[in-house]
């Protein structure tokens, strides 16, 4: 059922209760108004015909015949003359007012009050006075139809005049409706014009409004989705250079430990050979000999070095504990002032590469930054497993981070990030209440691993 429909059948419902009101109220005051006449007009008929005795004495029976022919008839009353015998001398004539015409039985039962029937005893006759309420209900018969009438009436021109108003304060709401079902539909763009009436023009307002936000929110989502491609498209292809790196890392690293690392060890060992033959013999060539020899071992020393930062070689071999066992054993013998402790527990005993290798270089990277730019006197590297997550943590009681470490030019740190989110993790860095920085990066365990936990 529509609004204007309701608010019709409201407004016709409230009116047809006023009119019913209206009626009711003058039934009860017609049905007064029919007794008070009826009654008054039957108490004077009665007394002007108790004074007819001295006709009545003078004349005898026709001469009261007579002066009730000339009397005619007396509204709401029927007066009936009869002799000793019964016989009817005198009725009062029919009633020529609205001839032809009758109220309705039930409405004559609800307004006509009880009959009244008077008796005038006479010599020789009898006189009888019946209130006839007939007329007097018909005259209230008329304007209660009268009044239904001019209700109905007024019903009609008020219902047409509602429904006009209500269609022309509706019409606005079925462009908001149209607007809404285009905006179901997918158009995003539409927008409503300024609408009659306050509360059209509110709502209007507010439609609109929220459609600019709307598409705002949907652009920015686009812009978002687009932004979020980018960002994976760059982690992908970062991904992609990152494998490469490590790949040419690898590659170094094996030119270097296989091919170079042979060649220094031969010029070392021919130096030395150089220097033993000469001996006494050539002392400055020997000491030559022996001088090229201290270089290529030294050159060994510092390939060696650099080879476990190139690609850590025991990743392969060994695994991610024992490799960083073995990173954590070099650091001690190269900073042997450097209490250096490590608690590698419940690791699993295969991870995915990538995030081996991340976890390696987390480790490589928070010891760097410990005893080269901390000061640190102690470390601490713990690697556990943590539900279906690696856990890196390197602790130190340095001097603590910068500030700003997370603005650019902090290259290793942005970079160890990178290669945390990379494999699906995250990499924090923070000071420590009791001084010093902690590095810790959560890594996502293998999907395997993940389900098997």
């Amino acid at each position: 059922m529509s609004l204007s429909l309701r608010i019709n059948l409201i407004v016709a419902g409230v009116i047809t209760v006023l009119v019913a009101s209206m009626i009711a109220l003058q039934l009860v005051s017609l049905r007064s108004a029919v007794r008070e006449e009826i009654v008054a007009a039957n108490r004077v008929t009665t007394q002007l015909l108790n004074r007819v005795g001295r006709v009545y004495a003078e004349g005898g029976p026709l001469g009261l015949v007579r002066f009730l022919e000339q009397l005619g008839r007396v509204r709401a009353n029927d007066i009936t003359l009869t002799d000793s015998t019964g016989k009817v001398l005198y009725r009062s004539p029919p009633s020529t007012y609205k001839v032809g015409r009758e109220a309705p039985d039930w409405f004559a039962a609800l307004v006509v009050p009880q009959p009244s029937h008077q008796i005038i005893e006479l010599p020789g006759g009898r006189m009888t006075i019946d209130a006839e309420p007939s007329r007097a209900v018909l005259d209230g018969w008329d304007e209660v139809v009268t009044l239904a009438a001019i209700g109905a009436g007024g019903l009609l021109v008020i219902n047409v005049l509602v429904f006009w108003a209500v269609g022309r304060a509706l019409r606005p709401f079925s462009q908001i409706v149209a607007a809404l079902d285009r905006l179901k539909a997918g158009d995003f763009g539409v927008t409503l014009p300024a609408l009659p009436g306050r509360e059209a023009a509110a709502i209007g307002g507010a439609f609109n409004r929220m459609a600019a936000v709307l598409q705002e929110n949907i652009a920015s989502g686009q812009r978002a989705f687009e932004a979020e491609r980018r960002l994976s498209d760059s982690r992908e292809l970062a991904g992609l250079i990152e494998t490469h790196i490590e790949t040419e890392r690898r590659e170094i690293a094996r030119a270097l430990h296989d091919e170079l690392g042979q060649s220094v060890t031969a010029i070392r060992s021919l130096a030395l050979s150089v220097a033993r033959r000469c001996g006494d013999a050539d002392a400055e060539a020997a000491q030559a000999a022996g001088v090229i020899a201290d270089e290529a071992g030294r050159l060994y020393d510092a390939m060696h070095r650099m080879i476990p930062r190139l690609a850590p070689m025991e990743l392969e071999s060994l695994g991610l504990g024992e490799a960083v066992a073995e990173l954590l054993e070099r650091a001690r013998s190269a900073h042997p002032a450097v209490a250096i402790e490590h608690d590698l527990r419940d690791l699993p005993p295969e991870l995915a590469p990538a995030t081996t290798l991340a976890a390696y270089r987390i480790v490589q990277e928070g010891l760097t930054n410990a005893l080269q730019h901390a000061s640190a006197r102690r470390v601490r590297v713990q690697l556990a497993r943590e539900r279906d997550f690696l856990v890196v943590r390197v602790q130190d009681d340095g001097v603590g981070p910068p500030a700003d470490w997370s603005r650019p030019g902090h290259f290793g740190l942005r970079w160890l990030g990178e290669r945390a989110d990379a494999v699906g993790g995250e990499l924090g860095l923070s000071r420590r209440p009791e001084g010093g920085a902690e590095l810790c990066a959560r890594l996502p365990l293998a999907p395997a691993l993940a389900e098997a936990a």
